[in-house]
């Protein structure tokens, strides 16, 4: 099918909230170009390359990942559900290469997407994934996510500062680090995580929670829980040209007879990568990615941020979707109205995003990229200055 991507933009689950010019065609060949190189062994060389090569990498880790899926896309590459690109002047998919005239329009190929039903019991909401197991090409239920380091505003991190101390050691456990989890710290080895996909709510859960939620044999989990990973490589491998640290990026995958397929938007509304900054005597991580709009209502529109995670422990607890309690209560004048961007800060965000797709299309090289990078990332800093934000900055991104 023909998936079309839009200059809009969505965060926290609300809808769309805002519009970045240019922003469909920039995800469109991201996706476009990271789902050709996955489909190349060489990428795949030089990720096994950098595993093998990885400093301070558990051994037991490093065998455990080089086996499996690895082998097989050293010499064949991965299966996606990517089949080309489509030329916005001439129509024509292209499936090698770039189009002349890139547009907004992948061609990807279709699978199923299953829900699972909900049953009542005993006044708990819950979620019945029991007709999964009968289907095949479908999408898996779960968002399959890696993290080489723990960023500020992570799901996991805020989850972790919320429990005591014999709570935070078996959570430790289930991640699978081995030290206390801390803001911009990068993890000796990195660690899976996973939410459902297709509840009301991404509900975060434990591995033996994901196992079966996923409906997947366990030989077909493993080697998701490794594609994951490998996959994560793959596009830490790409950001790095222009010094883009990735700090988390999520994977989905489908089901297809005995295989696993990558099938997912991945761009940059899909992953963290950041550049380090100093300004004014201060240093800031800054985003390169959707989280720069999460920060946005975080730091200005704090009281609405406020509205949307009441709403969303209430449709939880009541089993309701929370977009129609927040709908409900901004029109009786309970909740604050959505706001909207910054004209300002939205063209920051365009700066951010055509350089990456420049990159991306080797219209500049990964020096001009870095420069570009670093200069949209010091307007941004600077925005917030003028906003009289920058002390809140320092409190969520500083370093």
């Amino acid at each position: 099918m023909v998936m079309q991507t839009t200059e809009r933009g969505s965060v926290f689950d609300v809808g769309a909230l805002f519009e970045i010019p240019g922003h469909d065609v920039n995800r469109a060949v991201f996706r476009h170009v990271l789902y050709s190189k996955m489909g190349d062994p060489a990428i795949w060389a030089g990720v096994q390359e950098s595993i093998q090569s990885a400093p301070n990498l558990d051994e037991d880790y490093r065998r455990e990942i080089l086996e499996g899926p690895l082998e097989e896309f050293v010499k064949n590459g991965a299966r996606t559900h990517h089949a080309g690109m489509i030329d916005a002047v001439t129509g024509e998919v292209v499936t090698n290469g770039i189009p002349e005239n890139p547009g907004p329009w992948n061609v990807v190929r279709k699978f199923s997407i299953l829900k699972p039903t909900r049953a009542d019991i005993l006044g708990a909401s819950l979620f019945d994934y029991s007709d999964f197991p009968q289907q095949d090409d479908y999408v898996v239920p779960l968002e399959f996510i890696v993290r080489f380091g723990i960023t500020s505003s992570s799901s996991v991190y805020r989850k972790y500062l919320k429990m005591d101390p014999a709570a935070r050691k078996l959570f430790e456990q289930d991640l699978g680090v081995k030290k206390p989890l801390e803001a911009w710290q990068y993890l000796d080895r990195p660690v899976s995580d996973f939410t459902t996909k297709f509840e009301p709510t991404d509900r975060m859960l434990s591995r033996q929670e994901a196992f079966i939620t996923s409906c997947l044999p366990g030989d077909l989990f493993a080697d998701a829980t490794k594609m994951t990973v490998l996959g994560a490589w793959a596009v830490r491998h790409l950001l790095a040209g222009p010094g883009l640290a990735m700090w988390d990026i999520k994977w989905e995958f489908a089901k297809t007879g005995n295989e696993l397929v990558y099938v997912d938007t991945i761009d940059t509304d899909s992953f963290r990568a950041t550049l380090e900054l100093e300004f004014e005597g201060r240093k800031y991580v800054n985003h390169y990615n959707k989280q720069a709009m999460r920060d946005y209502f975080h730091l200005l529109h704090s009281d609405w941020i406020d509205a949307i995670n009441e709403c969303k422990a209430r449709g939880d607890a009541e089993g309701i979707a929370f977009t129609e309690i927040l709908a409900a209560g901004q029109e009786a004048g309970d909740y604050p109205k959505t706001p909207q961007v910054a004209d300002e800060f939205i063209g920051i965000q365009q700066s951010k995003m055509t350089a990456i797709r420049d990159y991306m299309l080797d219209k500049i090289d990964a020096d001009t990229a870095a420069k570009d990078l670093k200069s949209a990332g010091l307007e941004e800093i600077g925005f917030y200055q003028k906003a009289d934000k920058l002390d809140a900055l320092s409190a969520m991104n500083g370093v």
